[in-house]
């Protein structure tokens, strides 16, 4: 199997899809791996280092996806790689297809097969979700405790306050790996800290490991207006596997929070927000500002560490590119169609949704895997 890695096209990604560990027990196992040269860069893994993993390295991008009949990503291909797809060749990366029509039907119209990491299921978990999940919880804490500066457009509370002064209080609606580490890092910094969430197990489970400064509390719609006009940071970390994050808070809801600088992180903002006033930004211009309130809502947060975030990406990948790869050599697409984990992952295969949360977000058709490719 010829393996590509890219360089990621999405403004301000430096993560990189594989690291020279992954590359040297493909090659071992049998495998050509093309890095496309300056890939790791951003993640400060020298061409010299993947060529002594035994990748060969690629001058551009074009070579890479011509060659390869696996591509391995870290984000979802730009509009200037869609002509680059083709019918038959596999891609494997974070889709979040049920955000983006234009997304899906580009990749409907490549007859390329498209493996997504975040709608992997293991056991009822989401194995290759759960690491950036994490990056990105700790990581909402820091950017809404930096934009409640007052020179950042905050209304100019230190998140954990000080001897005599009251913490700022943060509100975190999901209480999945986002929100669990996102509490851990509001907790640590000493803010006030409620974690809503639908699921009432999930919630015993919370307050059991998490410190007394984090209350949790069942989430709906009248609690969640209760508890706005008193937040001064407010992180959705809404999750449903596959389909596009739920609105819960209304651009009304706004009026109810004070107008002198809250700030919003909406992490769910790759499965389309959970806030009705959220839409995608960039770590060059993550902010913007409505009715007085503070939005954060950068697309791919894990980017801004690119160093921690790939490793911790690629600890994940790792062993299901490894399957992925077999699989393919071993009997093609369908194979690793039907295999009970990798199918999960299969969004689109040769020109038909294989998804059903994406199909329902967009009114489409869709047939499991097995039956498009039996």
């Amino acid at each position: 199997m010829i393996i590509g890695i890219p360089t990621e096209t999405k403004p301000q990604e430096r993560r990189v899809a594989a690291v020279p560990a992954m590359v040297h027990d493909l090659v071992e196992q049998g495998h050509r791996v093309l890095v496309q040269a300056g890939a790791g860069q951003g993640a400060g893994i020298t061409d010299a280092q993947f060529a002594a993993a035994g990748a060969e390295l690629v001058a551009d991008a074009a070579a890479v996806w011509r060659d390869a009949a696996l591509i391995v990503k870290v984000k979802e291909p730009l509009p200037e790689e869609y002509p680059l797809l083709r019918p038959g060749q596999v891609l494997f990366t974070y889709f979040h297809l049920a955000a983006s029509r234009t997304l899906t039907d580009a990749l409907l119209a490549s007859g390329a097969h498209c493996f997504a990491y975040e709608t992997l299921t293991v056991d009822g978990r989401l194995p290759l979700l759960a690491p950036m999940s994490e990056v990105a919880g700790r990581m909402a804490v820091q950017a809404g405790a930096f934009y409640l500066e007052a020179h950042n457009g905050g209304r100019g509370l230190l998140l954990g306050g000080v001897a005599g002064v009251l913490p700022a209080k943060v509100l975190i609606i999901g209480g999945g790996s986002v929100g669990t580490e996102a509490a851990k890092m509001a907790a640590g910094l000493g803010a006030n800290v409620i974690v809503m969430d639908i699921d009432l197990d999930r919630l015993r489970h919370l307050a059991d490991i998490l410190p007394a400064n984090v209350t949790t509390l069942a989430s709906s719609r009248h609690a969640l207006r209760e508890l706005l006009s008193g937040a001064d940071l407010v992180i959705g970390a809404v999750l449903v596997s596959g389909a596009r994050a739920p609105v819960l808070l209304r651009r009304a809801d706004l009026a109810l929070m004070q107008d002198d600088g809250p700030v919003l992180v909406d992490v769910a903002i790759d499965q389309g927000g959970c806030f009705e006033t959220s839409r995608p930004t960039t770590h060059a211009e993550p902010t913007y500002v409505v009715d007085g309130v503070v939005h954060y809502c950068v697309a791919n947060i894990p980017g801004a560490v690119p160093r921690t975030a790939t490793f911790a990406l690629t600890n994940a990948t790792k062993p299901y590119v490894e399957l992925l790869a077999g699989l393919l050599d071993e009997g093609g697409p369908a194979a690793a169609a039907a295999h009970p984990v990798l199918g999960t992952a299969a969004n689109v295969l040769a020109g038909e949704l294989t998804q059903p949360a994406v199909a329902a977000a967009f009114g489409l058709p869709w047939r499991a895997p097995a039956e498009v490719l039996p």
